[in-house]
């Protein structure tokens, strides 16, 4: 098996370019969902960048940028379903598609951190 927290963010990049092209071509909106695309898809990005870290510190911290690209991500899309742009399941989804991903972020700090003060 591969490693989890790079596939799921991923596999999470993938919807979010998908709903992306959704939010462009059915829904004519280019503002908000341009924010989620850059949001949504840097939390994988930073996860494979720091798959070249060159310390520990190196790691964590682009773990963390990952992590918060999270937070930002969320608040994107919860923005897009208050505004009717996402319909409450869809966002539902979504959202917990990201909280996955967090959690696994946040327990990979967590871990590193404490190997790292030892």
């Amino acid at each position: 098996m591969g490693n989890p927290v790079k596939e799921k963010s991923f596999n999470f990049s993938i919807r979010i370019v998908k709903l992306y092209k959704y939010l462009t071509e059915e829904k004519s909106e280019y503002i908000l969902s341009k924010q989620l695309l850059r949001s949504g898809t840097s939390i994988g990005a930073n996860v494979s960048e720091s798959q070249a870290s060159q310390s520990t510190p190196d790691f964590i911290t682009k773990m963390h940028i990952a992590f918060k690209e999270t937070s930002e991500t969320k608040y994107w899309i919860e923005l897009l379903v208050a505004t009717d742009y996402l319909t409450k399941e869809q966002g539902t989804s979504l959202l917990r598609d990201c909280e996955e991903v967090g959690n696994l972020l946040a327990s990979i700090i967590k871990t590193s951190k404490s190997k790292n003060e030892k």
